[in-house]
């Protein structure tokens, strides 16, 4: 139902959206007069900007000023799913850092720099395979969890989709990293960086089971301070983790290609398509530059809108 306005005054929408183009017009004159920028870079600065300002009037944004972070990453997932280059994303990112440094400097913006923190990938950096949720299921039912290597083997892929650990840290987990009242691993990453990652109800409850009834045979009264070990009781390394999950692979070849990486990019796609924060997969990935995770933003979008058009009444 449309909302009543003042006679002769139009919507907010539409006042911001004047407001914006007319902030547009100016920060392009800007480059003309100021940065001395060739007509032809204008007109293709002019081109991705309102190509970006019609990307916000789908998200029922109209004022420029008011973007987030979320939105610039939105656009440029969308921009990747339409087929357009990395060099090219890099460009119209090249134009929103313009944009937005110069609406900072004429005290336009009230919130923080959008762009402040935001990178593109490396020119031709190609996205990763990403199982679905079914596959990742279909992966972890694999091993026998009657036995203990195969529950040892379960509870591994399990951490490691639910935390979305490196296979180097996974295989050097100690006892003392987990606190399984909490529900959270300890995690020394990547530059010797800590950070805490949850495990969730269902990791944590195979965690627990394996500690309590797997590992105690596995150490056969030895003293180890690793969580997951070998028939000797000496920590797996990542190579036998590797060799462990390439054979559940091969038992299974309607899941695609498998490495250990994969429930890795699993985890942050499935959390992102679930709507969560990309700064909170961000320091659960241990990802020191934002850019290196906004990757996964491209994959989950993509795999939301072909949920949407396969299920969707109206996709």
């Amino acid at each position: 139902m449309t909302q009543p306005t003042i006679a002769h005054h139009p919507p907010p929408s539409h006042q911001n959206s004047a407001q914006s183009d007319a902030l547009l017009d100016t920060f392009l004159g800007h480059l003309t007069v100021e940065k001395g920028l060739t007509p032809r870079t204008v007109e293709v600065y002019s081109r991705d900007l309102h190509r970006f300002c019609a990307y916000l009037s789908t998200q029922d944004m109209a004022d420029v000023r008011q973007v987030g972070s979320r939105h610039i990453v939105g656009f440029l997932s969308a921009l990747h799913e339409q087929g357009v280059s990395t060099r090219t994303q890099s460009r119209v990112l090249t134009a929103l850092r313009g944009l937005y440094r110069f609406l900072q400097r004429e005290n336009e913006l009230p919130g923080k720099n959008p762009t402040a923190l935001l990178h593109l990938p490396k020119f031709g950096r190609s996205l990763p395979h990403v199982p679905s949720q079914e596959q990742v299921d279909a992966l972890i039912s694999l091993p026998d969890a009657a036995t203990p290597l195969g529950m040892r083997n379960q509870t591994m892929l399990e951490v490691l989709y639910a935390t979305g650990l490196r296979v180097s840290e996974l295989v050097q987990l100690t006892v003392s990293q987990v606190n399984r009242e909490a529900g959270f691993v300890r995690v020394r990453g990547k530059g010797n960086r800590e950070r805490l990652v949850p495990l969730g109800t269902r990791a944590l409850s195979q965690f627990q089971r394996y500690l309590d009834t797997v590992r105690p045979v596995l150490l056969k009264q030895r003293s180890s301070d690793y969580i997951f070990l070998t028939r000797s009781g000496k920590p797996l390394t990542r190579q036998a983790f590797w060799a462990m999950i390439k054979s559940y692979a091969k038992r299974n070849p309607e899941s695609g290609p498998v490495y250990p990486h994969s429930l890795r990019h699993a985890f942050a796609t499935h959390l992102l398509e679930g709507g969560a924060d990309l700064r909170a997969v961000q320091s659960m990935l241990g990802h020191v530059d934002i850019a290196t995770t906004q990757i996964y933003t491209h994959l989950a979008s993509a795999r939301l809108r072909e949920v949407h058009r396969k299920y969707h009444p109206r996709g």
